[in-house]
């Protein structure tokens, strides 16, 4: 409902009744939308995280890390393209209280500490982590952006990102 109609168009009435459940069930579970939207955010975040590190190896060189959260990254982004849509708008949703970004801080710090570790020495070492991930994160929107409208060249997309994300952390 958030990826197609947007957050504003997103009232819980609609909500309640694409989940299958009267509006009133809706609150039996969460107290307001607000913490529907919260509870989406968490999970959607976690999902995403998770499926970035699954299978990752427990030894390995940063680089190779990175890159198979990178990939991993990529392929939950493309392959959920609702999900990733309904992700934005949540991301930048007044709602999201501190306490949510928190917990997905929390359940993500493995990456967080792969990061740190694969800047530490590179041009981006004195730079806040939040700044990083921006950048990061907006190489990762583009490619994926670009691997959705020609699958043909994802991989290649991919590839070229990844090392520009690499020369961003490590240098």
């Amino acid at each position: 409902m958030i990826a197609s109609k947007g957050l504003g168009a997103a009232a819980t009435a609609a909500i309640a009744k694409e989940a299958g459940v009267s509006n009133g069930s809706l609150f039996v579970y969460f107290v307001s939308k607000a913490a529907l939207l919260n509870e989406l955010y968490v999970q959607l975040k976690t999902e995403m995280g998770d499926a970035a590190v699954a299978d990752l190896p427990a030894a390995g060189s940063a680089r190779e890390l990175v890159r198979h959260i990178w990939t991993r990254w990529l392929r939950w982004a493309t392959s959920n393209p609702d999900k990733r849509r309904t992700l934005a708008q949540l991301e930048v949703a007044d709602e999201i209280t501190l306490e949510s970004h928190q917990l997905v801080r929390e359940g993500q710090r493995r990456m967080a500490e792969l990061m740190e570790r694969s800047r530490a020495t590179g041009p981006m070492k004195d730079e806040p982590i939040s700044f990083v991930l921006l950048i990061v994160g907006a190489i990762a929107d583009t490619t994926i952006d670009a691997m959705i409208r020609d699958p043909d060249s994802a991989s290649a997309r991919s590839d070229v990102a990844f090392e520009a994300v690499w020369r961003v952390l490590a240098g």
